[in-house]
């Protein structure tokens, strides 16, 4: 799996993929108001791909008021993440002494779910292979509980190349707002060979065949997509 931190830390991680992708501050909101669903007394709560850990932080002050005793877990692979992970670890641990929170440096392969109500996955598993990734899905499927919810979020491809080339060159558009032209150019020679996307039709098949009956999108930018997937 891709050891991938995002090139550009002048600006911190957080403020770089909100310049580029427009909504991303929504989506995040979204993921916080939909985790209040989910979250249980009790149960573990995943957040794969969790970066600086900003989005595991936020999932346990949103839920804290009616959902103190759950468990926080958040997963990255990277290594340039470990120095900031550390930092949210202390911060966490000193604003909210009370609180289960594990900030781990790891692989998700080799992370075992379990009990589990909410997992998420902001931009992650489409860094994977197609086998990683129905290996993943499927672990996932089996350390939720009934009633459980992955939410999750991936850049997608369009089953159209016409379709696919006007979002892309709008999205360049988008982006030129905030970078210059070549260093678009160049986060795009980086991903081009570590991005695996697939189109929406594939991402609900792998859900389906690993047991998700019920999958919904509810945000959308340009071709990344944001949804989520119930066991029941």
């Amino acid at each position: 799996m891709v050891d991938f931190t995002f090139a550009h830390r002048k600006e911190g991680f957080d403020e770089h993929i909100d310049k580029s992708i427009r909504g991303y501050a929504d989506l995040l909101d979204d993921v916080i108001s939909l985790s209040r669903y989910f979250v249980e007394e009790g149960t573990n709560v995943y957040d794969i791909g969790c970066s600086t850990g900003k989005l595991t932080q936020r999932m346990l002050e949103a839920n804290q008021d009616f959902c103190a005793a759950a468990n926080y877990v958040g997963i990255e692979i990277a290594d340039g993440f470990y120095d900031d992970m550390l930092q949210r670890q202390e911060h966490i641990n000193t604003i909210h002494p009370w609180a289960s929170v594990d900030l781990r440096h790891e692989d998700v392969r080799d992370t075992e779910f379990e009990n589990a109500s909410l997992i998420t996955s902001i931009f992650t598993l489409q860094f994977m292979s197609k086998n990683d990734r129905r290996h993943t899905i499927q672990r996932i499927y089996d350390g939720l509980n009934e009633g459980g919810a992955f939410i999750f979020a991936e850049k997608t491809v369009c089953q159209s190349a016409n379709f696919q080339d006007m979002l892309t060159f709008n999205f360049y558009d988008y982006k030129r707002k905030h970078f210059g032209t070549e260093d678009i150019m160049d986060k795009e020679r980086t991903l081009r060979n570590m991005l695996k996307p697939n189109t929406w039709n594939e991402i609900v098949n792998m859900l389906k065949c690993a047991g998700f009956n019920d999958v919904q999108s509810f945000w959308q930018n340009h071709t990344f997509v944001g949804a989520m997937a119930i066991k029941n």
